[in-house]
Formats: structure tokens, C-alpha cells, sequence
């Protein structure tokens, strides 16, 4: 089994191996890849990064390239439950940032951020797709 440790944790890369085994060197499956390998991780740990690169003969940058350009990829740990506040148009007027300044308060993280225990991260969104109930708050999907 290949292991590799980050930050004091091993991350067991065999379930990565399966993934690529799967695609085999298919270099246009790299987002069915990362999107299977997040699932098994809960986020892209550079070492599975790596390893990815590694098996789909392509460079690191090339893999994070296409992590970091869509926003469902995380390159850090998130928490078990996501909360979202909405700061699109109508939440905007009815207040969202005190909202948002308000769970950011008490969960003592900033927008983009995991609470210590890892269970809460919390994020705004453009726009929640409910605005006649603005303003927004979702937990989870």
C-alpha cells in the first residue's frame, strides 16, 4: 500500500491508484479523477495531486491548474457541514454582510476558512437561487 504523510496524517494513496487504474493514462479523465479522487479525500491533498500528475504523465502544475480553475476542486481540508451565506443582489440589500459578518463571529473564521475541529467552513455564494426569501443562509447542499 503506498502511503504518504502531510501535516502529521497519512494519506493512504492505494485509493488513488484505483482511480487511475480505472482512467488508465487518459489524459482528457482529469476532472473525472480529481473529482473521484476528492471524493475519497474530501479534498485534493498535494500528495494526491502528485500522484495523479504521476499516473496521467502530466506536470503538478497542470493537475492544480485545473483544480484551482473550478470551484467545486478544494486544495485544503473542509468541514464536515458547509455554510454558505448568499451575497448576490437581494441578499446584498437585505443585509447579507451583517449576516455573514455575524457566522464568521461565531465560528471564529474568516470567509474560505475550516474551524479548528474541521466541522464547519464557511463560504458566500454569488447567489443562492432563492432570492424572494433573502437574505440567504445554507448549510450543507
Amino acid at each position: 500500500m503506498s502511503e504518504q504523510s502531510i501535516k502529521n496524517e497519512t494519506i493512504d494513496l492505494s485509493k488513488v491508484e484505483r482511480i487511475l487504474e480505472y482512467y488508465k493514462n487518459t489524459r482528457g479523465a482529469v476532472i473525472p479523477i480529481l473529482q473521484k479522487a476528492q471524493a475519497e479525500y474530501g479534498f485534493l491533498p498535494e500528495p494526491v495531486i502528485d500522484h495523479i500528475a504521476q499516473g496521467l504523465n502530466m506536470s503538478a502544475d497542470e493537475i492544480i491548474g485545473v483544480a484551482t480553475f473550478y470551484a467545486q476542486f478544494h486544495l485544503k481540508p473542509r468541514g464536515h457541514h458547509i455554510v454558505k451565506v448568499c451575497c448576490g443582489t437581494a441578499c446584498h440589500m437585505k443585509n447579507a454582510k451583517a449576516l455573514s459578518s455575524k457566522v464568521r463571529e461565531k465560528l471564529k473564521i474568516n470567509i474560505n476558512e475550516t474551524t479548528e475541529d474541521k466541522l464547519f467552513t464557511f463560504e458566500e455564494a454569488s447567489c443562492l437561487g432563492a432570492c424572494g426569501i433573502a437574505p440567504v443562509v445554507m448549510i450543507d447542499e
